[in-house]
């Protein structure tokens, strides 16, 4: 099975959501880092503040991307790796549902369930 056949629409689709993801995840993180005035004021974050939330966003930004192109390959390795790499989103995504913006952070961790999920299933076996 080459990796053209392991591409599925699926695939790509959780492909584009983690690139997209990815490059909010980073604009969000740097907004947070310095601490810009689009935030909630005197928000209370689960563990920490603002700017530790920052970097962990920005972090997960950055491996949403590595994620998304390594996906775009079509390997196991991509598979695996944007599964565990969307499960820490959605997990990020619960501990920061505290912040200002719960909707945002229920639709971020309601699309890495569904990228998980779909990934979860692996490649499809039609001929």
């Amino acid at each position: 099975m080459n990796n053209d056949d392991r591409v599925t629409g699926w695939w790509l689709f959780a492909g584009v959501l983690l690139a997209i993801g990815g490059f909010l995840n980073i604009i969000w993180g740097i907004a947070a880092i310095s601490e810009s005035h689009f935030f909630v004021a005197e928000t209370h974050f689960i563990l920490s503040n603002l700017n530790t939330w920052g970097w962990i966003t920005l972090i997960l930004g950055v491996l949403e991307l590595i994620a998304a192109f390594s996906l775009f390959g079509g390997g196991e390795f991509g598979r695996w790796f944007a599964i565990i790499v969307a499960a820490l989103v959605a997990i990020g995504a619960l501990f920061d549902i505290s912040g200002g913006y719960p909707i945002w952070s229920l639709c971020v961790f309601l699309l890495a369930i569904l990228i998980v999920y779909e990934l979860a299933k692996g490649p499809s076996t039609q001929t």
